[in-house]
């Protein structure tokens, strides 16, 4: 993959400084194609991210560093390879979002981002055996229209959405609230290297980047962005579930939920999701006829 000097220099903020590409506004527009940007102050840094100077002090030094060191490579040679927002093969859907990632590191097949459409499935992180039945209603019907099957690779019902889409022959794409020298949760690590291998991984985060409490939201937004339709499966009112569901409903994703006992406290989120207006889900041949129709 081939980078422009713009698309390189962008790389390189953010692998210092990761934050979505509305951040960057103040730089793009007073340096459109971030040239010289080794120059930059650290009073410069600190009104382009509208920061404490304070915080910024190491940045031009940092800058300096990061530049004369070959990322792309280093990068590689871990098979992770840096898609900027700058670049052709950036998908366009992320776009969309106030505040698309400026960079997704990626694992695995990148075809897989090119592929339409795809279907989200999420759910509660403490998911029971009902998750994972209404997958078997949910996910073959998908595989054999070879729509992938994107999730967040959390616990519960994200690991069996994933698990759901390899067992039945179909393809995943995970997406990551950290960057890939960890990994969370750390028993998910055996299928986050076959996804690597076989499928894909995303995140906004450099390698390095640790999770946090408020990484897996940010994440969230991007589970939605690259979903055509998203699937809940069982989730209480409160959660990042429902959060993944507002950035959906606010880009005018259809919303599928799987309807649940009513003495189950995992079913109010979808049970709520139906009576505001979601589609009750039993079958994905239903999402098929809604999106392929």
């Amino acid at each position: 993959m081939l980078y422009t000097s713009q698309q390189l220099h962008l790389l390189y903020v953010h692998y210092i400084h990761p934050v979505p590409f509305n951040r960057f506004t103040r730089l793009l527009q007073e340096n459109p194609l971030l040239e010289n940007l080794h120059s930059y102050s650290a009073l410069q840094w600190s009104y382009i991210f509208n920061l404490p100077i304070e915080r910024m002090n190491q940045f031009p030094e940092k800058y300096r560093e990061i530049s004369c060191l070959p990322i792309v490579d280093m990068l590689k040679k871990n098979h992770v390879v840096p898609i900027t927002y700058f670049h052709s093969n950036y998908p366009k859907e992320l776009k969309q979002l106030c505040d698309p990632p400026s960079v997704l590191y990626t694992k695995g097949n990148k075809l897989l981002l090119k592929k339409h459409p795809r279907v989200g499935i999420i759910g509660s992180r403490t998911a029971t055996s009902y998750s994972k039945m209404a997958l078997e209603f949910i996910v073959p019907p998908l595989v054999d229209r070879q729509i992938p099957i994107v999730s967040g690779l959390a616990a519960g019902a994200d690991t069996m959405a994933h698990q759901a889409a390899i067992d039945y022959g179909g393809e995943t794409i995970g997406v990551l609230g950290h960057g890939f020298s960890h990994m969370y949760p750390k028993k998910n690590q055996k299928i986050a290297e076959e996804m690597a291998r076989n499928h894909l991984l995303v995140t906004e985060y450099p390698p390095y980047f640790p999770p946090a409490k408020w990484t897996f939201p940010m994440r969230n937004r991007i589970i939605s962005g690259l979903s055509n339709a998203l699937v809940i499966t069982e989730s209480v009112e409160r959660s990042g579930t429902m959060s993944t569901v507002e950035h959906a409903l606010d880009h005018g994703k259809e919303i599928f939920a799987v309807p649940g006992a009513i003495d189950s406290p995992l079913s109010v989120g979808p049970n709520k999701l139906l009576d505001e207006g979601a589609k009750p889900l039993w079958s994905g041949y239903q999402i098929i006829d809604s999106l392929l129709s």
